[in-house]
């Protein structure tokens, strides 16, 4: 039998022709996790959030580091994972099944208790992120380790039976003759398959849009604006929501490299909520506590599990 190495799962990330399928994500998790438990590569606890971990690979792959992982999320076990997973993929069922009734059936009480949802897809996302920090340069992975997420999540949204798929819109500027906008759209969504007319070409009243990210660094100001401006140019308000997966990075402490740092800027969150819009949406695989116990955060944010059990039913009935 052949073993996996992780020159085998690079080659899976960089694959263009991959990632089409849940059961890819669920093939390269526990490739992954097996790898783990063979290699044991050293485990690092980060002393300022000891709910945070590290993996240090070997010589091989000059001692690189992984991006800080939360073990009270990220499953480290593959047969966990495994069944985990596939506890996911027939809940899914029940949504395209019952919809936004999924939740109240009695099975579905109990799972949802348990936050397995965010576990699965943090722990599927983040094994992406793991590999792509094994790469020489950063560079060489940052943009894919996106990509994947973002068909991650279009792909669990297609599975409930919700129509989503990407799109590239180009708006006129209203007063300005000849000039236009283009837009990469993430994702759109809408209960049922929207017939876009001459009058609706770009996003049908029924469509939401959504600007998936692995994190807000950086970020956060254009999907605010990018809310605003197709509002503007469009005419109409556009729905927009955001879903993230997580907002910390590495960061040094003392003298430890290990330490944990927050990259969501609530103030800028809040300032562009009050100058621009409000977001119709903003979803956190791994929330920062924050978010939790700020009221002025936790009135706007909440977690994927939230977003996919209820407010993707409530958002596409428009």
């Amino acid at each position: 039998m052949n073993i996996i190495t992780l020159s085998d799962l690079q080659a899976s990330v960089r694959d263009r022709s991959a990632f089409n399928k849940l059961s890819d994500y669920r093939q390269l998790g526990q490739a992954f996790l097996s790898l783990l438990e063979l290699s044991q590569p050293t485990r690092i606890i980060s002393p300022s959030q000891n709910h945070y971990i590290f993996y240090q690979y070997d010589e091989e792959t000059s001692y690189r580091i992984t991006r800080p992982l939360n073990t009270q999320l990220f499953i480290e076990n593959v047969d966990e994972f495994t069944r985990a997973f596939d506890r996911f993929g027939d809940f899914l069922a029940d949504l395209r099944k019952y919809e936004d009734k999924a939740a109240t059936r009695p099975d579905a009480e109990n799972y949802l208790r348990s936050g397995e949802i965010n576990r699965v897809v943090y722990t599927a996302q983040q094994i992406v992120g793991c590999i792509g920090d094994s790469f020489p340069s950063p560079n060489q992975s940052r943009k894919r380790v996106g990509q994947i997420f973002e068909q991650l999540v279009r792909l669990i949204i297609h599975e409930t039976g919700v129509h989503c798929d990407t799109r590239r819109i180009t708006v006129p500027i209203p007063g300005v003759d000849n000039y236009q906008m283009s837009y990469e759209l993430d994702l759109v969504f809408s209960r049922d398959k929207a017939i876009l007319t001459s009058e609706t070409k770009y996003i049908h009243p029924s469509e939401v849009v959504g600007s998936v990210k692995t994190t807000s660094k950086d970020r956060l100001d254009k999907i605010f604006l990018d809310k605003y401006l197709l509002t503007q140019f469009l005419g109409r308000e556009i729905p927009v929501i955001a879903i993230f997966l997580h907002d910390v990075q590495r960061a040094k402490r003392g003298n430890s490299i290990f330490g944990i740092n927050a990259t969501f800027k609530s103030n800028h969150f809040l300032g562009y909520s009050v100058a621009l819009n409000r977001l119709d949406g903003v979803y956190y695989v791994d929330p920062r506590p924050e978010m939790v116990t700020n009221p002025r955060l936790s009135a706007q944010i909440r977690d994927f599990q939230y977003f996919l059990v209820y407010d993707l039913w409530t958002l596409s009935a428009r």
